[in-house]
């Protein structure tokens, strides 16, 4: 019986020893860390789009037929940034036309958010629903901020 452990013991460490081996998880680019971008950004936009957005949005982002506006692969979303964030901060309170539809309801401004709440949001939305963009930065709203009176 003791030959038989001898015997077996290497071949037990050299399973264990692949078993420990473990890879270290990839990285981010050095540019997604400092604009603070990327998947805990989005994570913490999809719960404060929970809690602010849904209700209008819905939670798959297609909106409500002649009421609130689709969030998914439109210009407004995909489009130019500023514009968006200047949305969320100024409202928005005329007719919206995408793809041959017309949106009526008034959006209230979401202006009493945080900069870092508004670019988590907006980075969530742009890469949610089908969406593939740039997340938004903390210093985009705050620059975007500044310009409103």
């Amino acid at each position: 019986m003791r030959k038989w452990i001898l015997a077996a013991m290497p071949l037990m460490m050299g399973v264990l020893s692949v078993g420990a081996q473990v890879k270290k998880p990839a990285t981010k680019p050095a540019a997604a860390k400092q604009a603070g971008g990327g998947a805990a950004q989005i994570a913490k936009g999809k719960v404060l789009y929970k809690q602010y957005c849904m209700t209008c949005h819905q939670e798959n982002g297609t909106g409500v037929p002649r009421m609130n506006p689709p969030l998914v692969k439109t210009e407004y979303v995909l489009g130019d940034k500023k514009r968006l964030i200047g949305i969320l901060l100024n409202g928005l309170n005329e007719d919206v036309e995408i793809n041959g539809d017309y949106f009526t309801n008034p959006m209230p401004s979401q202006a009493a958010l945080k900069d870092q709440e508004i670019a988590d949001i907006l980075s969530y939305v742009r890469n949610s629903f089908g969406n593939k963009a740039s997340t938004v930065s903390v210093g985009e709203v705050t620059a975007v901020r500044a310009t409103i009176k």
